[in-house]
């Protein structure tokens, strides 16, 4: 998913630089939103982790 966010950020840049800022603004607005669901997804994954924890491994058989 960072790796769209960085996509997104190349092509509104790309399009600001060539006068098209209707699509640099679209790009920019999308990029953002998938930063900060990704931003949220990594502190959801944190909280559940902290509170779950690693399970052991299982016993060798």
């Amino acid at each position: 998913m960072l790796y769209w966010v960085l996509v997104f950020m190349v092509l509104a840049v790309v399009a600001g630089l060539l006068g098209f800022t209707g699509v640099s603004v679209a790009a920019a607005q999308i990029a953002q939103l998938l930063f900060f669901i990704f931003i949220v997804l990594l502190l959801l994954s944190l909280i559940y982790y902290l509170v779950v924890g690693r399970n052991p491994p299982p016993p060798p058989l």
